[in-house]
């Protein structure tokens, strides 16, 4: 993860809200009390805005706060990671919310390189990784809102799962227009 911070440094970090995180939280509460606590955490995990999830944070920390502080703090310190979710497309929110799609993916490899005992040379299993690649991605669908993607890329804030609009500076009701520079002759 620090190896992907640093190359992606300006991008936003993100972790999955999956099963694992989940059950990370609700590992820390009592058997008795864990449908609640899934309720909860739902509310926050398919809340419509931002707003709304860290709203329902905050009321999970409020319900099991006083009794089970380790359960509220495993949520909240990954809060931020938790709803970056929230500065994308929400067409794209399906398929950011889980690491599904990654882990499905090189299943296949790691079931095939598992078989094998190994591949031999470097160069043999990159060969093998990249064929398994390929053959899967025959079967892959097209990211919700794929034409989305070029306005991601390109920097476009998102918020709460809405494009944002510039803004232009106006004077007297007209865009600012920039000074020109003018040589002196």
């Amino acid at each position: 993860m620090s190896v992907l911070r640093v190359l992606i440094a300006a991008g936003r970090s993100h972790r999955c809200f999956g099963s694992r995180r989940l059950g990370n939280v609700l590992d820390k509460l009592p058997k008795r009390l864990q449908p609640q606590g899934k309720r909860l955490l739902q509310e926050i995990f398919l809340a419509a805005t931002k707003k709304d999830a860290v709203k329902a944070v905050e009321g999970f920390a409020q319900e099991f706060g006083g009794k089970y502080p380790k359960a509220v703090e495993c949520l909240v310190n990954d809060e931020d990671e938790l709803l970056t979710y929230f500065y994308y497309p929400a067409e794209h929110w399906v398929h950011l919310r889980t690491t599904n799609p990654i882990e499905s993916t090189f299943s296949t490899v790691r079931l095939r390189s598992r078989v094998m005992r190994g591949v031999g040379s470097r160069t043999a299993g990159l060969a093998m990784t990249f064929k398994l690649l390929q053959a899967a991605s025959g079967h892959w669908r097209k990211l919700n809102g794929n034409q989305l993607l070029p306005l991601v890329r390109a920097g476009v804030k998102f918020i709460d799962g809405k494009q944002q609009e510039r803004k232009l500076k106006l004077i007297n009701n007209q865009p600012e227009k920039k000074p020109v520079k003018r040589s002196a002759a």
